[in-house]
């Protein structure tokens, strides 16, 4: 029986569209763009497609607004650090701005580096809280922002439950306090309009293996004008905001994985969702004292994340894997934890739920047949471990 994969926020496999405009990269043209023979001028247009089609998925003016990075994390580093180091450095500086404001759900590609950057440098962090459904407490946000914000970090949709931020109008509230703003939108790009170039968004993360290309490449919107401090330290590529000979096929992918996105996303958000609600429902309907976590109203469309009381969730993965069904206990990077994820916890979920959480991740290539398989699996695994949980015997 064909496997049924639901961890695409983990990662997606790559298109086949996408590879097909890869493989070239690594026979016919596999020059250094940098060169300045005609091999190198194949890979440098070949990269400059990729960053034009990149600019229009997000929404940019410009092209050179696109910065090629191995991917989501080092996206995210070069935003802060980068940032830190062209306003005020996490030592504190001139300007007097030397704290970041982030919301308490982030991934932690931001989380962990504004934790280390407190200790080993001092940065001020704010933490924003959320409520009960992963929405971030808008009063609190705006307190933290002051005259010594340098930049505030709010990710566009949370990796474990889809809600979605109010990023348009939290970017304008950063730029009204003097600060920049970035958004690790990973989990937005190519699942949401993004339109950067309407909101006063400086700085935005991405990475391409959520989106259909491999991994290992990613990029980094930074609007003109806004000052970058460079982290990778060499030659001249991407206009000296990130040095090191450029990968192409993976720049390649990602471009042709933005263009599909681009072009597929209205005719795919619709049919996502139905197929998401089709699996809650199906869920809610077998399945006693089950509940979505995140903010049902606003979330992504192939998202969703359910707590089921009484169980553990990696027994629930566990099992579920072994009937062909692959979903994720939250997020990839906390896997194998036996506890309940940073997100679980700020949002209050009861403990009786909290270790049962399991998030599904649709894509494109999703089937009815698959949610209904899904379905069967999942209410026969949630009835099999609360049964073993009764039993004294087992």
């Amino acid at each position: 029986m064909t496997p049924v994969y639901l961890d695409n926020n983990a990662t997606t496999r790559v298109d086949p569209c996408v590879l097909e405009a890869m493989l070239p990269m690594f026979s016919e043209v596999f020059g250094n763009p940098s060169s300045a023979h005609s091999f190198g001028a194949s890979a440098k247009t070949a990269v400059t497609t990729a960053r034009e089609q990149v600019r229009a998925l997000v929404g940019a003016v410009h092209a050179d607004e696109i910065v090629f990075t191995s991917g989501g994390t080092e996206s995210d580093s070069l935003a802060i650090l980068g940032a830190l180091a062209a306003t005020a450095g996490a030592g504190g500086a001139t300007t007097g701005r030397s704290e970041v404001v982030i919301s308490a759900v982030e991934h932690p590609a931001v989380k962990t580096l504004c934790a280390s950057l407190t200790k080993t440098r001092g940065l001020v962090v704010h933490e924003i809280p959320v409520d009960g459904r992963g929405r971030i407490d808008r009063d609190a946000y705006a307190a933290a922002l002051s005259m010594r914000t340098a930049l505030a970090s709010i990710m566009w949709a949370n990796n474990e439950t889809g809600t979605i931020f109010p990023v348009a109008d939290l970017a304008a509230q950063a730029k009204a306090a003097g600060a920049l703003f970035h958004t690790d939108a990973v989990q937005a790009v190519g699942r949401l309009p993004l339109g950067v170039a309407e909101r006063m968004i400086d700085l935005l993360s991405l990475s391409g293996h959520k989106l259909g290309a491999p991994k290992g490449v990613g990029a980094l919107y930074v609007r003109r004008g806004v000052r970058l401090g460079a982290q990778t330290i060499g030659g001249a590529q991407e206009r000296g905001r990130r040095a090191g000979t450029e990968n192409v096929p993976g720049i390649v992918a990602l471009g042709a994985a933005c263009a599909l996105a681009a072009e597929r996303l209205p005719s795919d958000t619709p049919r996502i969702a139905a197929l998401r609600d089709s699996l809650e429902a199906g869920l809610f309907a077998r399945i006693a004292e089950a509940r979505v976590l995140g903010d049902p109203d606003s979330r992504v469309a192939n998202t969703t994340s359910i707590a089921f009381a009484e169980v553990e969730s990696e027994a629930v993965v566990r099992l579920l894997d072994r009937r062909g069904i692959a979903v994720s206990s939250g997020s990839a990077c906390a896997a194998g934890s036996v506890e309940p994820s940073h997100v679980v916890r700020v949002m209050g979920v009861p403990e009786r739920f909290a270790r049962g959480v399991v998030r599904f991740s649709l894509s494109r290539d999703t089937t009815a047949d698959d949610i209904a398989r899904t379905v069967d699996c999942v209410s026969d695994v949630i009835a099999e471990l609360r049964a073993d949980a009764l039993d004294p015997a087992a």
